[in-house]
């Protein structure tokens, strides 16, 4: 561990920091109890709130530790990697589809979220993902079987929804 690793650690009762993730325990507005916060490089949102225990005196929360804080990181790294998963599933769909001369496609949607307006991409790609076709849609593009086959039916024309 460097010298500047260990100015960046704060392990304190309630506050605990690894210099990456912070764990800052907060009164729960909701009620009599303690809930935890986790904080990726400080941001302004928390990754993760969750419960807290209260100590022995069932007034106070129980302080953090080295295990808890391991554990609320491991916690908060899942709930992020899921958050990141749903984003991309949301954002990239795929159907795959067998043309009437029997033709196995893949027809997949990329979307592009933008501030300044979101872009799409839809490409069809053979069984070996050789590109058959690409071409740019509206974001709001409903990919499905259906709108799948009707574009390779079109010769992969630019659909004109």
């Amino acid at each position: 561990m460097t010298e500047e690793d260990t100015q960046d650690q704060i392990q304190e009762p309630r506050l605990w920091s690894d210099g990456q993730w912070t764990a800052r325990v907060i009164k729960n507005d909701d009620d009599d109890g303690w809930a935890v916060a986790m904080y990726l490089d400080n941001g302004p949102e928390p990754a993760l709130v969750g419960p807290w225990t209260m100590g022995r005196d069932k007034k106070n929360p129980k302080p953090l530790d080295t295990a808890a804080f391991h554990t609320l990181v491991k916690t908060a790294k899942e709930v992020i990697r899921r958050s990141e998963q749903q984003l991309h599933a949301q954002l990239n769909k795929n159907v795959s589809v067998t043309t009437e001369d029997g033709q196995r496609v893949r027809v997949a949607l990329a979307i592009v979220p933008d501030e300044e307006g979101a872009t799409a991409t839809l490409r069809a790609l053979d069984e070996f993902d050789a590109e058959l076709a690409c071409v740019s849609v509206p974001p709001t593009f409903k990919l499905n079987v259906d709108s799948a086959q009707a574009w390779i039916a079109s010769g992969f024309e630019k659909p004109a929804r």
